[in-house]
């Protein structure tokens, strides 16, 4: 074996697995166990008191939960994973890790809809407030910024769809204040952009979308870049102060360059509890083992049909970056030139009321509020994901009343096509 760093295709398979060593089993074991024996007291304490790695109980790490974080910090480019219980558990986690009471962050205001009402709602109750910023304008982040702020998030291809943000241009805003950028980079995956490669700071995901990709399993990841100088920095006090629960320990210190992965599994997963099961964790494996395959195919379906909406007379609009007409398609270039991704929005000229017949229509499509699927999907995100918010949020966040979401999966191009002509001659 040469001292090659294996490819993309190839970690996706095997980062993190080896064969079992107790059976010979090639595929991951599911350990469906809730706790492990010590070898000895004194082993025991030094798992409790973080001088060793190990396995103590599932709440905070399994050996097959270990395999999916190795496999997705390899895929990222991260230098450490936490593989928790969905998406939004993975987005708390990262922000318990940063914030204190009164503290806030910087939103892009193009987010999932259920991002938007955690962060305008939820975190309300832990005293965090959320700035939000245009998706479109980095100065508009930097304004937002002040003494209180800890991090700035935003999506590298924003749900409902359509948008990509320059997080080169945000990664020098968030060091120039020496605050951490996260990206969720649930929509576009590792194999479409890498957002540490261009200067993010942590990377959470919803693995029940593409990682897993089989609309089978919830789960979510934090993967930590390894890039921020946590020690000695007083605003982040988490990582950066003796810890009273490990006898003073100053994790920044201690665990250097992965010491945020850390600070969200034992100060985060251990005392809130959002753990991710064994058996959802094989799944999400078994589907990553073919990420690489299925975005491909995403991407180009997603491409045709775009193309071909974008022609109908039904349709106002469409918003996808592969289209070369699109005012993201520079972005999609420079950040993402393999592909946009699956999923993207078009309006229909009939607004609100044809959206709900076109849904209601659909046979090929799966009528549903997932994304990142094999089968496609569809939904009207106004009646159903964003309806929690006003008339003018759904309009920031791109999912105004005559926008339809839709995520292309495998079938054939000209299959799905057909389903949407058939559909829209209906509504």
């Amino acid at each position: 074996m040469t001292d090659r760093l294996p490819g993309f295709n190839t970690l996706a398979i095997h980062a993190g697995a080896a064969p079992d060593a107790a059976t010979g089993a090639r595929a991951t074991p599911i350990y469906q166990t809730t706790s492990f024996v010590f070898d000895d007291v004194d082993h025991a304490a030094s798992l409790f008191g973080l001088q060793a790695f190990g396995n103590i109980y599932s709440r905070i790490g399994n050996p097959t939960c270990a395999v999916l974080e190795e496999r997705v910090a390899a895929l990222e480019g991260g230098t450490a994973a936490l593989a928790v219980a969905s998406g939004h558990a993975a987005e708390f986690l990262a922000f318990h890790a940063l914030m204190q009471p009164g503290d806030e962050f910087v939103a892009a205001t193009r987010l999932y809809g259920g991002s938007i009402n955690q962060f305008n709602h939820s975190y309300k109750n832990f005293g965090w407030t959320v700035r939000w910023a245009d998706s479109d304008d980095p100065s508009t982040f930097e304004a937002a910024i002040n003494e209180r702020t800890k991090a700035i998030f935003v999506e590298s291809i924003a749900n409902p769809g359509g948008v990509i943000v320059d997080i080169a241009a945000l990664a020098e805003i968030a060091k120039r204040h020496r605050i951490p950028l996260i990206v969720d980079n649930t929509m576009a995956s590792p194999y479409l952009i890498r957002p540490f490669e261009h200067g993010a700071d942590i990377v959470v995901h919803s693995a029940t979308k593409f990682l897993g990709g089989h609309g089978n399993s919830i789960g979510g990841l934090i993967v930590d870049g390894g890039s921020f100088n946590w020690a000695g920095d007083d605003r982040y006090p988490m990582l950066s102060k003796p810890r009273p629960e490990y006898g003073g320990m100053v994790l920044g210190e201690t665990f250097g360059n992965f010491a945020f992965a850390i600070a969200c599994r034992v100060l985060g997963l251990r005392d809130l509890g959002p753990a991710l099961s064994p058996f959802n964790a094989f799944m999400l494996l078994t589907g990553i083992e073919t990420l690489p395959l299925r975005m491909q195919r995403h991407s180009d379906n997603a491409l045709a049909v775009a193309e071909h909406l974008q022609a109908h007379d039904a349709i106002s609009w469409v918003s996808y970056p592969g289209l070369r007409s699109d005012r993201y398609h520079n972005l999609a270039s420079r950040y993402c030139p393999k592909g946009a991704g699956a999923v993207f929005t078009f309006g229909l000229k009939g607004g609100y009321d044809a959206g709900v017949r076109l849904v209601s229509n659909l046979k090929l499509f799966s009528h549903l509020a997932n994304i990142g699927d094999t089968r496609s999907l569809v939904i009207h995100p106004a009646s159903t994901t964003h309806r929690q918010l006003t008339d003018e949020q759904r309009t920031i966040a791109g999912a105004g009343p005559e926008v339809v979401r839709i995520s292309v999966g495998l079938e054939d191009k000209e299959d799905l096509i057909d389903d949407l002509d058939q559909a829209l001659a209906a509504a």
